[in-house]
């Protein structure tokens, strides 16, 4: 998949590669709707889902109901939205549902099982995993418990897929997190991280980082 975000002013969510990025992208004019028209541009280039992460507030901006029409019309599959809580969720639910978006919500691993539960029946797509405590960005370790945590979240799944991100970085943390029974990863910051200055060198960085990561989701 690809994920686009669509830079927000307070991304609480986020550490200081993807606060910095955010700060440059809306500093430089993006807007909700460059976003969605860069969507469009990929769908025509690309069959893979499109994914939109952003927070409520452009959401609430915008309104549900519009923002998930453009949305489809745009060709995303996908909107992660990290602020939203469930309790809240029920007019965003409603207008994902209606235009046929996967609404992916999030859970970490401080969050109750019972509850983990409730959100796997509540999200659409993916289960969102969050493997640290804090905020996005690089990690060198994520942490030796995560896997127990990935596992244990993965045997109530049923048929829905599990995706793990924060803090992942490299190819054996993939295989860590894959082996724990997850179906998937979410890379972000680390991506951001090689786009450096848009060479020709970080390109091909970048190109070379993320095909160590793929290679690493196929069985050895």
């Amino acid at each position: 998949m690809i994920e686009l975000g669509i830079p927000f002013s307070d991304p609480i969510a986020d550490g200081p590669t993807i606060q910095k990025a955010s700060m440059e992208s809306l500093n430089s004019g993006t807007t909700p709707m460059k976003v969605l028209a860069m969507a469009l541009s990929l769908r025509s280039a690309i069959n893979i889902p499109i994914i939109i992460m952003t927070y409520y507030n452009p959401v609430f901006q915008i309104g549900a109901e519009k923002f998930f029409k453009l949305s489809r019309d745009s060709g995303v599959d996908g909107v992660i939205i990290p602020d939203l809580p469930l309790e809240e969720a029920q007019e965003v639910r409603k207008a994902a549902k209606q235009f046929d978006i996967d609404l992916i919500f999030l859970a970490s691993v401080t969050t109750p099982m019972t509850r983990i539960k409730r959100i796997v029946e509540a999200t659409s797509g993916f289960l969102y995993f969050v493997s640290i405590q804090g905020v996005t960005g690089a990690r060198q370790d994520i942490g030796g418990t995560i896997t127990e945590l990935v596992r244990k979240t993965a045997e109530i799944m049923g048929e829905t897929h599990l995706a793990v991100g924060f803090g992942i970085s490299s190819p054996d943390q993939v295989r860590d997190v894959l082996r724990s029974g997850a179906n998937g990863v979410i890379v972000g910051s680390s991506i951001i991280d090689r786009i450096g200055t848009g060479t020709d060198s970080s390109l091909e960085e970048l190109t070379k980082f993320i095909s160590d990561l793929k290679a690493a989701t196929k069985p050895a």
